[in-house]
């Protein structure tokens, strides 16, 4: 299933408010260091630069980023401020690496109205599982059914509404779009 980025660059610019989650690019594996040290790989250094480069071709530079405060997280949205600039205001929150989905819907509440863009960075399951519940029931289906099998590493799901964040609830949201770091090359 090919993405066209065109399309999904137009269809977003259709909404007052867009969120992009997304789970961390690829980490090393489980080992000598604790699961919230665990850092990036070279592919997953690429894998982020990749991904920030992407987003701001579609023109979906964040307003604010949410992301997890683990390492690998941190270091995947730090390749992405490298093409994002000083633009996105950035927290770092534990919440979003050991909260699960209710830690999502609590950023979303605390967003202000004037955010357009809003960015997670965080890891699986919450990020698709998290998509899944904000996805509208006019979300085309084959989309959500790609968030079934879970995000892989660099992986974006785009979502649009017309609310403001601190309104989105369960099925706030339409799918816009399921892409990986791939598709951006």
């Amino acid at each position: 299933m090919g993405i066209k980025l065109n399309k999904v660059a137009k269809a977003a610019k259709e909404y007052d408010h867009v969120l992009i989650i997304m789970r961390h690019a690829k980490a090393e594996p489980f080992g000598g260091k604790g699961d919230v040290e665990r850092e990036l790989t070279e592919k997953g250094l690429k894998q982020a630069k990749a991904v920030g480069k992407g987003v701001e071709a579609l023109g979906l530079v964040p307003d604010r980023i949410s992301c997890s405060s683990a390492t690998r997280t941190r270091q995947t949205l730090d390749r992405m401020l490298k093409t994002f600039g000083d633009k996105p205001i950035v927290d770092y929150r534990i919440s979003l690496y050991d909260g699960g989905v209710q830690a999502v819907f609590d950023e979303l509440a605390h967003v202000k109205d004037k955010t357009h863009v809003f960015m997670i960075v965080g890891h699986e399951p919450t990020v698709s599982i998290s998509a899944q519940w904000l996805a509208s029931a006019d979300s085309d289906s084959e989309r959500l059914d790609l968030l079934n099998l879970g995000l892989s590493p660099a992986s974006i799901v785009i979502m649009g509404s017309d609310k403001p964040f601190d309104e989105w609830q369960v099925h706030s949201g339409e799918l816009l779009a399921v892409i990986n770091a791939k598709d951006f090359d």
